[in-house]
């Protein structure tokens, strides 16, 4: 398969853009990059795919998903985090099954792979949604997938004052060795598309005993480890009084970090809080428009890349972002420091664009795989059409693509060598049915936990 006449941005070393660029893919892998017309000669008699001037770019990788809000998108708008989620947010996800959570993790896989994403990383799987019929969404999708379970043995957030909703409580047997079962089952499935990792919960919900039982086994097995930490500032008082540690200080004392680890939001820190993230090597997800909705904060991401940190990106789900388009995400990424440190010059659009891409599938530990368009690597692409009013004239496509375009503007999408989204329509899921069983299943989870979500202003 040969993709012609493009625009390639590789995100390679050098960070090479090729004009009137080609690229050969042979099974699952990139064998040659080259101007158009070397690689027509050079793979006469292959599948020619002429884009016709589009943009490529190397698939987005979103650090930081729950596939199971997608389902509930928009049931919690303008609430704070902590009433959010004890009355909202658990409460419905406490009134799944199974089968919700197949329809939901759908939906978003949808979603994802139309505006170009290509790999994620689920934060925290809860037993009750299935993690069975998950994981063959994501292989019948054909996106690749970090599926992080749940680790939990305590029902309450971190303030100790507000308890989970019954429905989402398990206990160290259920989740600490479900999510081992899982790892056994599911681990390299789908051609190696799929991985399967920890996600213990916030400290709090999470004795520290089974903090560094978790740790061990992530570690004898070669586990990734991703967990929310320091997204409001309730959770740096909790573990200053609790265990007078700030908040990466308590992470370390229960053995977190590392160059396995993704740490979420990481909002409330100290710059001795980030040189250690850097000393260790653990990464972190920043979440700009999940943190400004919920107005947790805002990450210090300028600290942290200027420190050394590995900064990837991601979008959450659907009460806190509304939506699981990493195009979007990229734009506010790039313009809230900004606004917040009166600099321009922070944070430019390519350096949210290595958080999308290369900087993610670091945080993965793919990035010998993916994160870039090298010869080698795997065939993980996006094909975007600039020819829309808002992205006219595009005389910079990193620019265009950061502060202009939108997942709208995805025209292909190619993960591991197969196409699976092509002129805009997705190819392994049947968009009418993902969307009608996602209406039908969220009616039935209102209707169990008895939320009737209606406008503010009268319907007549």
């Amino acid at each position: 398969m040969l993709f012609t006449d493009a625009t390639i941005v590789t995100m390679n070393p050098t960070r090479d853009i090729l004009s009137d660029g080609a690229i050969a893919i042979q099974r699952n892998r990139i064998v040659a990059i080259d101007k158009t017309s070397a690689l027509l000669e050079r793979y006469r008699g292959d599948e020619v795919i002429d884009v016709q001037g589009k943009l490529i770019i190397p698939g987005l990788i979103d650090t930081h998903v729950h596939l199971a809000q997608a389902l509930i998108r928009g049931c919690a708008d303008d609430m704070a985090l902590i009433e959010w989620l004890c009355d909202r947010v658990w409460v419905l996800q406490g009134n799944y099954s199974e089968d919700d959570g197949y329809v939901s993790a759908r939906l978003c896989i949808a979603e994802m792979l139309k505006s170009g994403t290509t790999t994620f990383l689920e934060s925290m799987l809860a037993h009750r949604y299935g993690f069975d019929g998950i994981a063959e969404a994501v292989q019948e999708s054909g996106i690749r997938a970090c599926l992080a379970g749940i680790v939990m043995d305590i029902g309450t957030y971190a303030t100790q004052t507000h308890a989970m909703h019954p429905g989402m409580i398990e206990n160290r047997e259920t989740s600490l060795f479900g999510v081992l079962a899982m790892h056994d089952k599911w681990n390299g499935a789908a051609d190696g598309r799929i991985h399967v990792w920890f996600g213990p919960r916030t400290p709090g919900g999470v004795t520290t005993q089974l903090y560094r039982e978790m740790s061990e086994f992530a570690r004898q097995c070669n586990m990734g480890i991703t967990m929310h930490l320091a997204e409001v500032e309730a959770d740096k008082l909790f573990l200053a009084e609790k265990y007078g540690l700030s908040p990466v200080y308590f992470a370390e004392s229960v053995g977190l970090l590392g160059p396995k680890t993704v740490l979420v939001h990481m909002i409330w820190l100290s710059a001795a809080d980030v040189d250690k993230l850097a000393a260790t090597g653990t990464h972190v997800a920043h979440n700009p428009s999940s943190n400004s909705k919920l107005a947790s904060g805002v990450c210090n991401v300028p600290l942290m890349l200027e420190r050394g940190v590995n900064v990837a990106l991601g979008c959450d789900g659907g009460p806190c972002n509304n939506d699981y388009d990493m195009v979007r995400e990229m734009k506010l990424a790039a313009i809230i420091h900004k606004a917040v440190s009166h600099n321009p010059l922070l944070v430019s659009a390519e350096t949210v664009l290595e958080m999308a891409t290369i900087n993610g599938a670091k945080a993965l530990g793919l990035e010998h795989e993916i994160g870039s368009l090298e010869v080698g690597k795997k065939a993980d692409l996006v094909v975007l059409d600039f020819a829309r009013l808002h992205t006219t004239p595009s005389v910079n496509p990193i620019s265009t693509l950061v502060y202009a375009a939108t997942g709208g503007e995805v025209d292909t999408v190619v993960v591991d060598g197969k196409i699976v989204v092509r002129q805009g329509c997705l190819l392994t899921l049947n968009e009418a049915e993902v969307m009608r069983d996602a209406n039908k299943h969220a009616a039935q989870v209102y209707r169990r936990a008895g939320i009737d979500i209606k406008p503010h202003w009268p319907v007549l």
